[in-house]
């Protein structure tokens, strides 16, 4: 009976695990309206994101100026950071100077973190 309900739960979580992981073909369209600010090869309205993940918030995209806010954070880009600014930058970063209001859907957000790796 306990391996029943096991198999049960896990059957059960299985679709949020898969969840987890994002599509970056999805994700490079999802990231359409973060072309007008970001990109990979250089600074525009907001900072390169090449070489994000790992990076500290704030630092690298040489000649980006970036918030004090988010200078002082003392984030380090990884999914969880990532995923939490996406959906929210300004409750993530208080006094961050990205005014997009985030993203709402996980799945899209998934998938834009995927598709950021893929090209850092």
């Amino acid at each position: 009976m306990r391996h029943l309900i096991l198999g049960a739960a896990f059957a059960l979580l299985l679709p949020v695990a898969a969840h987890a992981e994002g599509d970056a073909a999805a994700g490079e369209k999802a990231f359409a309206p973060c072309k007008a600010c970001h990109n990979f090869e250089k600074n525009g309205v907001g900072p390169t994101l090449k070489g994000v993940f790992g990076a500290k918030a704030g630092e690298g995209a040489d000649g980006y100026a970036f918030s004090d806010a988010l200078k002082k954070s003392g984030l380090t880009w990884d999914e969880a950071n990532l995923k939490e600014w996406l959906i929210d930058p300004k409750k993530k970063v208080p006094g961050t100077k990205m005014v997009f209001p985030g993203v709402k859907d996980p799945k899209k957000v998934d998938d834009i973190i995927a598709y950021i790796k893929s090209k850092s």
